[in-house]
């Protein structure tokens, strides 16, 4: 088999990847063996702003500006629904923190997210004194949907093969690279935290975190919004809710624990007083960077492989932006984003 690219992983960032190669009429084959999570398990949130600090997510008006219409071309393709047009409001805790909420949203970045209403809390299960500040542009991807749907669907035109990459058997011709029965001009490898076993990119600062949410069911609580105050709410329809996150450095697992059970349920009581059940708990490791930017970029020696991981936190978002970026780098020789670019590091 003769293929233009080799795409390693098919989670957020791969996916990205293929809309890239699809729209430009570029051949392909992908290679999951379903390792990683943390794409599956994401809440799937796009929110132009930081909440924690009120600052406005790198690249964020550029992002959402390739991230949407991707998702309705993939929604048309596939014939499902994925992105949810949902409302984030941040919870105050205090006149202080509304006074830094209308004093940020002059700011550029911020004046086209952030809205100028204070909402007064009308929910007699949430506890909220000071009301919510509300993010414009917002919205949840189904990004356990996209996935399944995805593979789905490119299981059906047999372009994905269900294994894990074995390195050794890669092979380097003069303008290709053969693995198995597969040549390819290029390989790209979007494996997450899966990287940590590539032996051609794993000196990269990949640090990871784990993350773990859980579901639970209130029929009372009656929230059309996400609520972002020390976890995110997140509203699934039929009285469902995700409840989410931890960040683990330590453990690299995707087992969920008691622990991080217990911290979240422990600050969801604290927001909501009607009663509920948990009905899931999910674990995945965030492929995260300590300088919180992605890992884009060419292989020194070798230049037909490279490398799309660390989206982190924002993966939906940010995954069609580098995504572009790479593949106009790869075949136009276009220059990266310095931020993202991975000779940022000397490794």
């Amino acid at each position: 088999m003769k293929v233009d690219y080799i795409i390693v992983g098919c989670g957020l960032a791969g996916i990205a990847f293929c809309e890239q190669l699809l729209e430009n009429n570029k051949t392909f084959i992908v290679l999951d063996n379903n390792s990683q999570q943390s794409s599956t398990v994401a809440g799937g949130l796009y929110n132009p702003v930081t909440l924690k600090r009120f600052t406005p997510v790198w690249q964020s008006k550029e992002q959402l500006a390739l991230a949407l219409p991707m998702y309705t071309k993939i929604e048309k393709r596939l014939s499902v629904i994925l992105d949810y047009k949902v409302p984030v409001r941040k919870r105050f805790t205090s006149l202080e923190e509304q006074n830094n909420w209308f004093a940020r949203s002059d700011r550029e970045g911020l004046s086209d997210y952030m809205s100028l209403n204070i909402y007064k809390n009308t929910n007699q299960f949430i506890n909220s004194e000071f009301g919510f500040g509300e993010v414009l542009e917002t919205g949840r991807i189904d990004t356990k949907l996209l996935i399944s749907e995805y593979k789905k669907d490119l299981k059906s035109k047999q372009l994905l093969i269900e294994e894990a990459i074995d390195y050794d058997l890669i092979q380097f011709k003069e303008d290709a690279l053969v693995y198995k029965d597969i040549s390819a001009r290029q390989i790209v490898f979007a494996e997450g935290y899966g990287i940590k076993n590539n032996p051609f990119f794993n000196a990269l600062p990949l640090e990871g975190s784990k993350g773990e949410l859980v579901t639970i069911k209130a029929p009372n609580l009656k929230l059309d919004y996400v609520l972002k105050s020390s976890v995110f709410i997140i509203p699934l329809g039929n009285d469902i809710y995700r409840i989410g996150s931890t960040y683990e450095r330590t453990d690299k697992t995707n087992n969920i624990s008691e622990k991080a059970k217990e911290e979240l349920l422990n600050k969801l009581k604290t927001l909501i007083t009607c009663e509920f059940e948990v009905i899931d708990q999910v674990a995945g490791i965030r492929p995260t960077v300590k300088d919180r930017r992605p890992l884009v970029g060419r292989h020194p020696e070798h230049k037909n492989m490279a490398i799309l991981n660390g989206l982190g936190t924002r993966g939906v978002m940010i995954g069609p932006y580098v995504a572009k970026q790479l593949f106009n780098h790869i075949e136009s020789n276009s220059a990266l984003d310095n931020e993202i670019d991975i000779t940022r590091f000397n490794v």
